[in-house]
């Protein structure tokens, strides 16, 4: 993005914060292998808006699920055995999980009863799941990062078809974490978190893989590209952990806007919500907070399975 003019900044307010009842600061595995072993309290992802305005968040340390009224109330919809990332919530209310431990896995919202969708591939389990998006005609797509990086550049992005069959679409990526589909162009976005890159996976009518290519380099930080959101003009939303902001990128990749976030600079994911579609709500994992920042154009709605 260095050849691009410092695009304007705003910055992102606090919506609200995980209370203190819920935070109990310890060491866990999860931590040991992706916070230097650091005590941890929480650690927020996959936010989603169900169809009544309310914010599902993850916590992957500790297996929670938040929901979140827009007054902001939190709610501990289920606590399981489990480490969830990414969260997706399609039109009929299906919500799928990307599972670190379990796979792709199903929440009752209702009950919070987890049940599994898909634990393995073949008979291996997966590297560790990340995030999701829904396709059109009910697919899943998924990224499989587990520890992945340039020392090891066997990510893989998947697509499970709503008969189950599974796909494994490219495994090749270090490091392979957010994902969107735009359906105006067939594509997926990929952020592949220590590449500091933003892939562009082309998907023909029947279903093959086209040419993958670099749709966005980054500049660099302690992390890279993390949670990725489409608008209804398809810019790109990316959230850059490590550094402590989210780019909107034109779909020819130019920088539009910078957001700034006043909290912390784990800003991990992120989603369209509020009345006009228009506002930003942003995961913010090192403190713990949800930010919010209103934004110039709606976010791709997204898609009911068949």
């Amino acid at each position: 993005m260095s050849f691009f003019a410092p695009p304007p900044t705003v910055e992102a307010s606090v919506f609200t914060r995980l209370p203190d009842h819920f935070r109990s600061p310890r060491k866990n595995a999860w931590g040991d292998a992706n916070r230097g072993g650091l005590p941890i309290d929480s650690f927020l992802e996959g936010p989603s808006f169900d169809r009544q305005g309310r914010l599902y968040v993850t916590d992957i340390p500790y297996g929670r699920i938040f929901r979140i009224t827009m007054d902001g109330q939190w709610e501990l919809v289920t606590e399981y055995d489990g480490w969830p990332n990414g969260l997706k919530i399609d039109k009929s209310g299906r919500i799928v999980i990307t599972d670190y431990k379990r796979g792709l896995v199903q929440l009752d919202p209702d009950t919070g009863t987890v049940t599994p969708l898909l634990e393995t591939v073949g008979s291996e389990g997966f590297k560790g799941v990340n995030d999701l998006v829904f396709g059109p005609k009910g697919e899943i797509y998924f990224t499989d990062q587990g520890q992945t990086g340039l020392q090891d550049a066997t990510g893989r992005v998947y697509r499970l078809s709503p008969d189950g069959q599974l796909t494994c679409l490219i495994n090749t990526i270090p490091s392979p974490n957010g994902i969107v589909y735009d359906p105006a162009l067939n594509h997926l976005l990929v952020a592949v978190t220590r590449a500091q890159q933003i892939w562009r996976i082309p998907l023909h009518h029947n279903g093959v893989v086209g040419k993958v290519g670099v749709f966005a380099n980054l500049h660099g930080g302690m992390a890279g590209p993390d949670g990725l959101a489409l608008d209804a003009e398809s810019c790109l939303y990316i959230a850059h952990t490590g550094f402590g902001s989210i780019w909107r990128l034109s779909k020819f990749a130019e920088p539009l806007l910078r957001i700034r976030s006043t909290a912390g600079i784990s800003t991990t994911n992120l989603a369209f919500g509020g009345a006009d579609g228009k506002s930003l709500f942003i995961t913010e994992s090192q403190t713990g907070s949800i930010l919010r920042a209103d934004v110039p154009v709606a976010g791709l709605p997204m898609y009911s399975h068949a």
